[in-house]
C-alpha cells in the first residue's frame, strides 16, 4: 500500500463531448467511469462513481487480509469480496434535519478460501475492518475543494 505521508493525486477529466464518460488517470494507469443508461446521457462504458467507491473499499480489504495471512503464514488460496451500497432510511435519526434523512450502508461478504480455522477466520474478518479505506471511510473527513485559475 501507498504510503500515507505521500499525497496521492489522481486527475479526472470530462470532456465537453461527453455526457459523463469520464477518464480517470493515477500515475500510468486509466480508468473510464461512466453513468448508466438509467441516467439520461449515461452509456454504461465504466463503473459509475458508488461502483469505484466499493472497488476502493474491496480491493484494499482484500489486500489488508492477504498482506496479514502472508505474514502469519496462513494458508488463504482466494479472497472474494462481494460489496452491496445503499440508502436506509435513518430510523434513529431523530435530531436529523431531514426528517427523510438516509444512512449510506456498504455491505461487505468475505469469501475466504483456504484451510482455515475459526479463529483464523475471525481475526481475517477483524483485520478487514483495518484496511486504510475502510478507517478513512468511517473517519472525520475534510474535503477541501477550490477552482483553478483559467489561465
Amino acid at each position: 500500500m501507498s504510503d500515507p505521508e505521500e499525497k496521492k493525486i489522481v486527475h479526472v477529466h470530462l470532456p465537453a463531448d461527453e455526457p459523463f464518460k469520464t477518464t480517470l488517470t493515477a500515475g500510468k494507469h486509466e480508468i473510464i467511469s461512466d453513468e448508466p443508461p438509467s441516467v439520461e446521457g449515461g452509456q454504461d462504458q465504466g463503473p459509475d462513481p458508488y461502483d469505484l467507491l466499493l472497488m476502493s473499499l474491496g480491493t484494499c480489504t482484500a489486500m489488508t487480509m492477504k498482506m496479514y495471512a502472508r505474514g502469519k503464514k496462513w494458508p488463504v488460496e482466494d479472497i472474494y469480496i462481494e460489496m452491496r451500497h445503499n440508502k436506509r432510511h435513518a430510523d434513529d435519526c431523530a435530531d436529523c434535519e431531514n426528517s427523510s434523512s438516509k444512512i449510506d450502508t456498504i455491505e461487505k461478504e468475505l469469501i475466504i478460501k483456504g484451510d482455515l480455522s475459526q479463529e483464523q477466520l475471525d481475526k481475517l474478518l477483524e483485520i478487514s475492518k483495518k484496511c486504510p479505506v475502510h478507517r478513512t471511510l468511517m473517519s472525520e473527513m475534510s474535503i477541501n475543494t477550490t477552482v483553478a485559475d483559467k489561465n
